[in-house]
């Protein structure tokens, strides 16, 4: 729960720093470890972000996304999650792997369609 409070301030801060600032909603952190915020300036930026204690050990889930134009005119926009799973970004301008050429991918089909030997344990 520090580690909400902390994130808020500094937040907080970093908005509070910026000039042309048109939203600035904060809520929390609140009794159960939840909080949200959302900002946006004149420039463009905006990123928004909801937090809450999940689990029967309770542990911080983050949501959010962020938006801006980089240098190039491109806008930016990532939506991520971060949990006991890490951090996990989404967005058009990510690089994503290539596809598995389709025979390996046969071949990956063909093993998973065995049964499990008495080796495999």
């Amino acid at each position: 729960m520090h580690a909400v409070g902390f994130l808020t301030l500094v937040l907080l801060g970093l908005c509070r720093c910026q000039e042309g600032i048109v939203r600035n909603d904060f809520e929390g952190p609140n009794e159960d470890g939840s909080y949200k915020f959302a900002y946006q300036t004149q420039g463009g930026i905006y990123h928004e972000q909801r937090g809450s204690l999940q689990g029967q050990e309770p542990a911080l889930v983050v949501e959010g996304q962020y938006q801006y134009t980089a240098p190039d005119g491109q806008v930016i926009n990532v939506i991520y999650r971060a949990d006991e799973n890490g951090f996990q970004a989404t967005g058009d301008h990510l690089p994503t792997p290539p596809p598995i050429p389709p025979a390996i991918q046969r071949a990956l089909d063909y093993l998973n369609s065995l049964p499990p030997s008495q080796n495999d344990y």
